[in-house]
């Protein structure tokens, strides 16, 4: 098949690490990466955010990237993007007039914005992963959501407009019904981990003699390493690592790290917090296998790639009982959940956790067993192409029946 991609904001040439550079762009990259290994024509549609970059890129993994020209070619926020997306979907409408593909996969509600009205009339499905939901987003963030004030009723009509939606999650098909999805729409495929490279043996980064508790991802405030910095207090023999940011050499200049150092200071925990800044991607795995234990509690999440990774190097995770956490991470066997934005509760599990050298081990190892049975990519990849067959199969009699 002949398989559009769309991800406005996320690239998959991205340095993952930004403030809008994170799993949804992981995803995207592995996808159509394993989608190509399994012989389909795969192009990725992102917007140019550079006006150096060139028109279309080939991977080495074998897909497409064109860079769209919607909107000025520099780096904006994500939430700025929603003017540009008439622009967005012009360019796509005139290439898919030319040549329809056979499936398109918008990556994000703005995406699918852009997919929708480029495939207007053409025999095209337009299927949708909405990565995170601005319902769930307003109800955390209350005024501090940035969105444009109209996502939500926006998200509505695209369970109106789209021909399917690929949930990452059990409560983002929840979340998907209360906007009026019907529940025959909607598939669950999670998000993947490359159980090739994220393996329990490997490069371990340098350490220190304290035990550690690790953090990787974006730094923004809904991720919840505030909590994990309040949380060091309960263990004091541990350093808490934080992966992921700006590069180490602007860590010091970053608003959310003179934050969280903040805090930390209030806490007397400022000498037991690292800040490693953005890595490498494939230093990524190294860093996971330093950690005795792994971090992922945000506020809110859609799915979380992180544990996935933990777990697929043998590490415990204790996570947050929030959106696709609860899915991926098995409480009492793959690591522990824990209430979000409760530092004390977290501390408390960690400090046991910490003393417990059988427990972790025993988590460690269900970990590994888990992600390679269900979250392995060329699974999620195979599962989605199912989606997209079905998909083409009913457009296709929708089309006869005209």
């Amino acid at each position: 098949m002949r398989i559009d991609l769309v991800s406005e904001h996320a690239s998959p040439l991205a340095a993952i690490g930004g403030v809008d550079a994170g799993g949804q762009n992981v995803h995207v990259a592995a996808l159509a990466a394993g989608l190509a290994r399994r012989g389909h024509d795969v192009t990725v549609h992102t917007r140019r955010d550079d006006e150096s970059l060139p028109e279309r890129v080939v991977t080495q993994d074998g897909y497409n990237v064109a860079h769209v020209p919607a909107g000025p070619p520099r780096e904006l926020a994500k939430d700025e993007l929603l003017p540009h997306m008439t622009e967005f979907a012009s360019v796509l409408r005139e290439q898919w007039t030319a040549a329809p593909p056979d499936v398109v996969h918008a990556h994000f509600w703005m995406s699918g914005l852009a997919a929708v009205e480029a495939a207007a009339g053409l025999p095209t499905p337009v299927l949708q992963t909405f990565h995170a939901l601005g319902s769930v987003k307003r109800r955390h963030q209350g005024a501090a959501d940035t969105s444009p004030p109209n996502r939500i009723d926006l998200e509505r009509g695209l369970c109106r407009d789209v021909d399917h939606v690929v949930a990452t999650c059990s409560d983002e098909v929840f979340e998907l019904r209360r906007l009026g999805l019907p529940h025959d729409r909607a598939t669950i495929v999670p998000c993947g981990v490359d159980t090739s490279v994220f393996t329990p043996r490997g490069p371990v980064a340098e350490r220190t003699d304290r035990r550690r508790l690790l953090v990787l991802g974006r730094l923004v405030e809904r991720k919840g390493q505030d909590d994990a910095v309040r949380a060091l207090r309960a263990v004091p023999d541990a350093e808490l690592v934080v992966v992921g940011g700006p590069p180490a050499d602007a860590v010091d200049a970053d608003p959310e790290v003179r934050r969280l150092r903040a805090i930390a200071l209030e806490e007397g925990v400022a000498d037991r917090l690292v800040f490693a800044g953005a890595v490498p991607r494939a230093d990524v795995p190294a860093w996971v296998r330093s950690a005795d234990v792994v971090l992922a509690v945000p506020w809110y999440e859609p799915f979380g790639i992180t544990p996935l990774e933990a777990m697929a190097c043998g590490r415990p995770v204790v996570a947050t009982a929030v959106g696709g956490l609860v899915d991926t991470v098995v409480g009492g066997v793959t690591g522990e959940l824990v209430p979000p934005r409760d530092p004390a509760r977290l501390g408390e599990v960690l400090a046991a956790l910490l003393a417990d050298d059988e427990r972790r081990a025993s988590y460690g190892a269900a970990g590994v067993r888990r992600a390679r049975a269900r979250y392995r990519w060329s699974r999620v990849v195979a599962d989605t192409e199912t989606v997209y067959r079905q998909a083409v199969a009913r457009r296709s009699l929708v089309e006869v029946a005209r």
